[in-house]
């Protein structure tokens, strides 16, 4: 029961953060109708952009406060990366919206490919790693000569995964720009009609994702301390796979899509073959889309006539 319990700890941390990047996806699906199949490879960006930062501020300024260098490390990888999605919307997307539905996936596969190879040419193929950021950890209980621990970076990844959901909660259903975005989702010709800038909604929408996913990928750095350029592209895929789980273009079923799939990756590796582990992730998705094709919390689609 002792080491169940400690394995439900560490899926429910790897699955916050497959939920971080899944709202991205949800969100651009939502208003778009497009997989932004880049999404991965922004999130491994952005956890460059914090190694890179924390590197800076600890080597070359001198910073030794752990809470001020996770703070900027975040900004930075939210300021950097929000302008990556930005540019990738306006010159990757932006053209091909009212092209021939295959051309933006293709392009947004283009995109995938064109970063991930940026950063092995810029960074090398080696694996970045850096020291422990957050070490602290208290024990829950111990039976057994088996200590239960929950650690301080476990509880920042909770936190920050429960305000963001809680933020972009409010976002979406309380906020102008929320209202828009749900006009873009429902029919952006008649949202033009009415006023609404399409155009500057769905950008906000793209940079929003890309802040979510450099928030996931500081948190992956200080979670794992290590890195590499393939990094982006599996927690990606998991990560959409999360957002199908939960019904795409629900803002809650993603981040439960993502807790799903974390504790499912989990606890298979805990008590059988680690190697089957994404196995397992897929079959559920597939068993789950069998008895409920729009996902768990996802609205079946109204054909517009």
């Amino acid at each position: 029961m002792d080491y169940f319990v400690q394995q439900l700890i560490n899926g429910i941390t790897l699955g916050s953060i497959y939920g971080l990047i899944a709202i991205g996806y949800t969100m651009v699906f939502g208003i778009v109708g497009m997989v932004n199949f880049a999404h991965g490879d922004v999130f491994m960006v952005s956890a460059f952009v914090a190694l890179i930062a924390f590197l800076i501020l600890t080597t070359w300024l001198g910073v030794t406060s752990v809470a001020l260098s996770l703070f900027l490390m975040l900004v930075a990888a939210m300021l950097f990366t929000s302008l990556i999605n930005w540019v990738i919307e306006r010159v990757a997307y932006r053209p091909l919206r009212g092209s021939f539905r295959l051309a933006p996936l293709i392009s947004a596969i283009g995109m995938s490919i064109f970063l991930s190879n940026f950063v092995q040419v810029s960074q090398g193929p080696l694996n970045k790693s850096v020291p422990p950021l957050v070490q602290r950890e208290f024990v829950l209980f111990n039976r057994n000569n088996y200590p239960v621990t929950l650690s301080y970076k476990q509880l920042i990844i909770w936190g920050i995964t429960a305000v963001l959901l809680l933020a972009f909660w409010y976002l979406v259903a309380r906020t102008r720009l929320g209202r828009a975005q749900r006009a873009c989702e429902q029919d952006k010709k008649m949202a033009a009609l009415v006023g609404i800038d399409v155009d500057r909604t769905i950008a906000i929408t793209f940079v929003i994702a890309a802040a979510l996913a450099a928030v996931a990928g500081t948190m992956y750095v200080m979670y794992y301390g290590v890195v590499s350029f393939s990094d982006g592209f599996v927690p990606g895929v998991k990560a959409f796979t999360a957002a199908v789980l939960g019904g795409i273009g629900s803002l809650p079923g993603a981040v439960v899509g993502g807790l799903l799939i974390g504790l499912i990756e989990t606890l298979w590796s805990a008590y059988f073959s680690i190697d089957y582990k994404d196995v397992a992730a897929f079959s559920i998705l597939a068993i789950t889309l069998i008895f409920l094709p729009q996902g768990l919390f996802g609205r079946p689609d109204v054909e517009k006539v």
